[in-house]
């Protein structure tokens, strides 16, 4: 039986009846794993709390992003209303994802995340959230060529024409609407072959957590061709070594938009720190791209300067939006 305090109860309720709009009678498919398991609890019960159908669901751990659930979960992800799913790796990128959003499941993934960032983050204004995403990600529709600068060192240019900005805003209601809780983002996925230049991660790194030892990565026509630094990048060269090269292709350029987020070395509230930047390497088929591998690593540049189309977007870690 697992104790559920008040504080977690809340945020449970916010998540599915603001976020998701979850009403009675509703089919609601709760995915989880052993280390998120007191998260999956809380979820499942705000559904049952509500009316729904309520299904609770542990599987054994995937190994890494992107890693596909087990083909039962899969077909029970397409036949139901609402999947959410809080687990220690990321179910975003993953086919079982997309393929139960084209049957109409509306879906929110929640990888990794804590009791404690769950209570902050969902406290957030989602409505502040949603206005200010959805305009980053039309900058990032129109725009046609973007440079990222920060003062570790990044300093990269990538075309984005003809690509499509995403906003992520925390609002789930429609058949197929697809997004992280906690939210607050917005994304683009740069056109393959198109990036050049050094990025510098200072902040965090997905799988690797807060960075002690900044990782530097050279790109060279849209790939990472050199991954140096400390323990972090020779953890992170190991993790994508196996991949092959559609494995470091430059997958996202995403912008923070969620102003209670902070950096906790946990990805998913990392890259929605209103006013970072993260770009990731790898997937980037569900959001437009055409690369598809079992690996989405984003990394997380402090303080950064976005200019798309030689307009400011970010200033020095300030949104200018």
């Amino acid at each position: 039986m697992v104790v559920l305090g008040e504080d977690l109860r809340r945020a449970a309720h916010t998540a599915l009846a603001q976020c998701m709009g979850v009403s009675s009678g509703e089919s609601v498919l709760v995915i989880t794993d052993e280390k998120l398991r007191e998260i999956g609890y809380a979820l499942w019960d705000a559904a049952r709390f509500l009316g729904a159908e309520a299904m609770l669901i542990e599987m054994i751990p995937r190994t890494r992003n992107g890693e596909e659930p087990p083909p039962a979960i899969a077909a029970i992800m397409k036949a139901v209303d609402v999947v959410l799913a809080p687990t220690s790796k990321s179910l975003s990128h993953t086919a079982a994802r997309r393929e139960a959003c084209a049957a109409g499941a509306r879906i929110a993934t929640l990888p990794g995340i804590t009791r404690e960032a769950m209570v902050r983050t969902l406290s957030a204004d989602y409505a502040r959230i949603a206005e200010v995403s959805t305009k980053v990600a039309a900058i990032l529709t129109s725009g046609k060529t973007a440079r990222v600068v920060g003062p570790s060192g990044t300093d990269i240019t990538m075309s984005l024409e003809g690509r499509e900005g995403h906003p992520d805003t925390g609002i789930y209601r429609l058949p197929g609407d697809f997004g992280n809780l906690p939210a607050g983002e917005a994304y683009i996925a740069p056109v393959e072959g198109s990036a050049t230049g050094v990025i510098v991660v200072d902040g965090a790194m997905a799988g690797a957590g807060m960075l002690e030892d900044r990782i530097t990565m050279k790109v060279e026509r849209g790939y990472v061709t050199e991954i140096s630094g400390g323990q972090a990048a020779k953890a992170l060269e190991d993790a994508i070594a196996h991949l092959g090269k559609p494995a470091r292709n430059i997958a996202e350029l995403g912008v923070g938009t969620n102003d209670r987020a902070v950096i906790t070395g946990k990805v998913l509230e990392d890259e929605k720190v209103l006013g970072t930047v993260h770009i990731a390497i790898g997937n980037n088929v569900s959001f437009g791209g055409t690369v598809d591998v079992p690996s989405h690593l984003d990394g997380i540049i402090l303080k950064p300067t976005l200019v798309v189309d030689g307009v400011a977007v970010i200033e020095d870690g300030v949104l200018r939006v």
